[in-house]
């Protein structure tokens, strides 16, 4: 069992990702690649170094340090990724913080004193803790020993996953949570292949597990990116889904390009898209759609 979980980034006053004010703790590794990744430093699962080229001050630190010649200083690149064992000496020297490392090992005692400083605001406003990612469920065992510690301090637990997980080991973590955030992107399996670089089979059958064993800790959101989830095929396929299943909620989560500036600092395979967001009017007419359906919608910006 993995006895310590790799962290990327904890963000404390989320009044997001479920009820209440929420810490959203956000694990590294995912097994999907989705085009829009908001968060392509949570892809990999270890730890790896970020450059912001803007930072740098071209003092040529890293490059005396590294022991296996990763640092380039040609082009617009400082490290070569292939040759980078990720040791984390050009991060020490690196006084203009151009260099960092993104991943952060913690034990689950450690992770917990880390998310409960502000434990008096998450009880005050029945809020309490989102897992997130990259894909929480990536790192299942190392939950396995942080839940339980989360459930004896009282804390509510959020899970946010793309369901793309064993069904075994997502079985498990049920029980020790009180609320999944189950992300939908496609109904076809070759549309979500093509947005995301695997079916949709475990996901779909994953999400009628937990509609057939617990559907009060389920809440479904559906990602809106414009012209790969938004068209009128892929929303009425959707609605089709939901209504089938007796789904009566949807949340909404339009995109915005955040993660786009952070493709380059980690060298992501992901190429920027370049998609505008969705608009408005748009968003007016495709919640429309799902309230004609007999479906509730909650947009989140």
């Amino acid at each position: 069992m993995r006895t310590k979980g790799i962290v990327f980034d904890l963000q404390r006053f989320s009044i997001h990702d479920g009820p209440g004010i929420r810490t959203v703790i956000f694990f590294k590794g995912c097994p999907l690649c989705c085009q829009w990744c908001q968060n392509p430093e949570g892809l990999d699962p270890e730890p790896e170094t970020s450059f912001s080229k803007e930072k740098c001050l071209g003092c040529r630190e890293c490059w005396k340090v590294c022991p296996v010649e990763a640092i380039m200083f040609e082009g617009m690149k400082r490290i070569d990724r292939r040759l980078c064992d990720r040791c984390g000496r050009c991060v020490d020297v690196c006084y203009a913080e151009a260099l960092q490392i993104i991943g952060k090992s913690y034990t689950p005692a450690e992770l917990l004193e880390e998310a409960l400083d502000d434990m008096p605001f998450l009880v005050s406003s029945d809020g309490g803790i989102t897992l997130s990612g990259g894909e929480p469920t990536y790192q299942a065992e190392f939950l396995t020993s942080f839940l339980p510690l989360c459930r004896d301090r009282g804390v509510r637990i959020a899970l946010e996953t793309c369901g793309y997980v064993a069904r075994a080991k997502l079985q498990t973590l049920l029980p020790l949570v009180d609320l999944a955030l189950f992300n939908i992107k496609a109904i076809k399996s070759a549309l979500h292949r093509n947005l995301t670089g695997k079916g949709n089979e475990i996901i779909l059958d994953n999400l009628k597990m937990i509609l057939k064993e617990d559907a009060l800790k389920l809440r479904v959101r559906v990602p809106l990116i414009r012209s790969l989830t938004t068209t009128d095929e892929n929303v009425r396929d959707i609605i089709r889904f939901l209504r089938e299943s007796k789904i009566v909620e949807v949340t909404l989560l339009p995109y915005h390009g955040m993660g786009e500036s952070k493709l380059e600092k980690v060298d992501s395979r992901l190429k920027p898209l370049d998609l505008s967001e969705v608009s408005a009017e748009d968003l007016v007419n495709i919640s429309t759609l799902f309230q004609n359906a007999g479906i509730d919608v909650v947009t989140e910006q």
